[in-house]
């Protein structure tokens, strides 16, 4: 749970190091942030503040 808080705080503009990627294709519209091989996959609502886990998983088994 604090990992996906620093992710937030990153999106509000603070300068923190996370590894988020924007996703295309059959993710387009979400975003990928990587914490050793865990996979989170995040949808940002950035008009309504809001941000969206959709999944949680090892990266093998995450965009399959």
């Amino acid at each position: 749970m604090d990992k996906i808080k620093l992710v937030l705080r990153k999106f509000k503009g603070e300068n923190i190091n996370i590894n988020i990627k924007k996703l295309s294709g059959e993710w387009e519209g979400f975003y990928r942030i990587r914490f050793g091989r865990l996979r989170i996959i995040i949808e940002f609502q950035f008009e309504r503040n809001r941000a969206y886990i959709e999944e949680i998983d090892w990266r093998g088994n995450v965009y399959k």
